[in-house]
């Protein structure tokens, strides 16, 4: 079951207090972001959290489960109202992720067919 625009947006208003989060559409569910770095998805209108290794050992009471068949187990965020628990998950992620790579420009395609002058 595909998430709900109604539940992705509560879930990013539960966030704001954890910095500029965004979301963005992705294989028909949504990856969601902090500050520009990837933090995790909502699928099935469920909030998952990237587990890196300092969260793995500082949140061992959060619940972990993979988002959809064949993935690797995120944190799963069963009180989504815990805003408490949601924005110290979120910060600790991010801090301990590496700065984004920057973006490359994207090329641009030259026509190579031969031209005649006259």
């Amino acid at each position: 079951m595909a998430s709900s625009k109604e539940f992705v947006e509560y879930a990013m208003e539960q966030l704001r207090d954890a910095g500029l989060v965004s979301y963005q559409k992705m294989f028909g569910e949504y990856g969601w972001y902090c500050d520009g770095k990837f933090l995790g998805v909502i699928c099935g209108d469920q909030l998952f959290v990237k587990i890196i290794p300092e969260t793995e050992a500082a949140f061992t009471d959060v619940p972990k489960a993979p988002p959809y068949d064949g993935a690797k187990d995120y944190f799963l965020i069963e009180d989504i109202d815990d805003r408490e628990l949601l924005v110290e998950l979120a910060r600790a992620t991010w801090e301990a992720l590496p700065e984004p790579e920057p973006k490359r420009k994207a090329r641009t395609r030259r026509n190579k067919g031969t031209s005649k002058e006259a």
